[in-house]
């Protein structure tokens, strides 16, 4: 990756408009210092969402493209285009969805992959990396981007890592049950997960037998997808693991799944205030009924709205909107569009703007959206759509990568690390001067950025921001743009000047270094 060197004072002035941002004026040369206060554009510009609009399809979604902004005003706003993301069986999304055969080892079945990994045709690591990038470039392309965003959402919820061997070979099929479920009822999703071949082979549930009912499942299952730590004991544990014991999969043989009522142990069970007999040999549906039920207890309601109050307020959300989320998703039964849309439309998600910060995975893909980076089919490992999995390792985190059970965190405070703030800069200075990776990857010509063949800087800089962070320009940022390239506000840029010839890199970083893009 051959980049001409970046001046100490821009590098400065970039680390001023990060995670860490502080007043550039302590670190503005001479060309900052000149820069006036921004004043609005007087060529012809797109009109932007409002500010309410913005915040809202920017939680929902991996950012915000011209071309989004655009389906969101031809729905008539954010709200109406929120309402119609809630039911995705009306949005056409073939294309992402197909980008699945650019890696034809995600539809073989487990018993093929386990044997192209054994045979060492294709290892199971490298069959979970092509599901991993199969999901960023989903994320990057997807019509659906509330289902996409829902999805990762339960993905770390009902966490399955994609690294180790029995698991993998189920894995996709899990992510598949996942997106299906995401905008459903938590009641069905927590059924279809729990029982999944990845989910039993994962945490021992598998090989549990009624002589040895193995309790790591019934522990998951009660403190991390439904009530929380505290509120249960050691016993609801013990007898909740008795419950799921006859579901197996036969790994590293057939791998095939299914139910052996030989292997449930009987006998009457209390999982909390979940009482049965337990008598019949055949348990799947004692199995079902618990899980339905934990799905509706109070404590779980209370869970599910605090982590999705994390996730799309705020990290400390109040806790009048967590119990008035609660009360939500018991009325209607465990269904999560009513509690989605009581969260957007409460005053504590409006007022949260800009107080989410990009995990490293939802940093790339907004980077690709941002920059219409247009990605081909992968031909070899130093393919875009390859590579995109190591520039998110290169991060900090590549998805469904978090090694235990809990699911990564949604957190601020585990994503804005100064390690974190230094690869996202070197990723977003590397992704703007086209520098990696380059095959099968289309960027847009710096020349084609210009919105006129010949514009003032201080205009190219709003234009810039309006595209890629969907907002108009600031005074604050014309000064960092100045600091960073040297140049002044009135100078006049067309496709000859350095701007366009070598410096377009280092302004286009600018922005993406920005706490407005750090945010979502």
């Amino acid at each position: 990756m051959n980049r001409p060197p970046m001046p100490v004072a821009a590098r400065r002035s970039l680390l001023a408009g990060g995670l860490a941002a502080t007043s550039l004026a302590a670190t503005a040369g001479p060309a900052a210092a000149a820069a006036p206060s921004y004043k609005p554009a007087r060529y012809a510009v797109e009109p932007l969402l409002s500010g309410r609009d913005r915040h809202l399809v920017s939680r929902f979604s991996y950012g915000i493209t011209p071309e989004l902004a655009r389906e969101v005003r031809k729905q008539g706003g954010a709200a109406r285009w929120f309402e119609r993301q809630l039911d995705p069986r009306g949005i056409p999304d073939r294309k992402a969805q197909s980008l699945r055969r650019w890696w034809p080892y995600l539809d073989k079945g487990p018993k093929a992959l386990w044997a192209a990994n054994v045979s060492g045709k294709k290892g199971g690591w490298e069959t979970m990396a092509d599901y991993q990038r199969w999901v960023l470039v989903r994320r990057i392309t997807s019509d659906r981007q509330v289902q996409e965003v829902m999805t990762q959402f339960w993905e770390g919820h009902l966490h399955v890592p994609t690294n180790g061997d029995p698991n993998f070979p189920f894995r996709r099929q899990y992510g598949d049950i996942v997106y299906k479920h995401a905008l459903g009822r938590f009641d069905e999703l927590l059924a279809a997960t729990a029982v999944h071949p990845a989910m039993l082979v994962y945490l021992d549930q598998a090989v549990s037998t009624k002589e040895h009912p193995n309790e790591n499942l019934a522990r998951e299952l009660l403190e991390i997808h439904t009530v929380g730590v505290g509120e249960h004991g050691e016993d609801d544990v013990a007898n909740l693991a008795r419950i799921l014991t006859g579901w197996r999969v036969d790994v590293y043989n057939t791998w095939s799944d299914a139910y052996d009522p030989e292997s449930h142990a009987r006998g009457k069970v209390r999982v909390l205030g979940f009482k049965n007999d337990n008598k019949s040999k055949d348990g799947r549906e004692v199995a079902l009924e618990v899980l339905h039920y934990l799905a509706r207890r109070p404590a779980t309601a209370r869970r599910i709205a605090r982590r999705l109050a994390i996730k799309f307020v705020h990290d400390d959300p109040p806790a009048g909107l967590v119990e008035r989320l609660a009360k939500v998703y018991l009325k209607n039964d465990t269904a999560i569009v009513p509690v989605l849309r009581a969260l957007v439309g409460s005053s504590e998600f409006r007022k949260a703007a800009g107080r989410k910060v990009r995990d490293p995975s939802e940093d790339v893909a907004a980077t690709y959206r941002a920059l219409d980076v247009r990605i081909d089919r992968p031909r070899d490992d130093s393919s875009a759509a390859n590579v995109m999995l190591w520039q998110a390792a290169s991060i900090g985190s590549t998805p469904f990568s978090w090694p235990r059970p809990d699911g990564p965190p949604l957190d601020n405070g585990a994503w804005s690390s100064p390690s974190r703030l230094l690869a996202s800069l070197q990723f977003h200075y590397g992704m703007s001067g086209g520098w990696w990776p380059t095959k099968d990857v289309k960027y847009v010509e710096p020349k084609d950025r210009l919105p006129e063949k010949s514009i003032r800087f201080d205009e190219l800089v709003d234009h810039l921001s309006r595209t890629l962070l969907h907002q108009p320009s600031t005074g604050t940022l014309l000064r960092a743009c100045c600091e960073a390239t040297g140049v002044r506000p009135k100078e006049r840029i067309d496709k000859e000047h350095e701007i366009v010839t070598w410096q377009m890199p280092r302004l286009l970083t600018v922005f993406l270094d920005s706490p407005d893009f750090f945010t979502r």
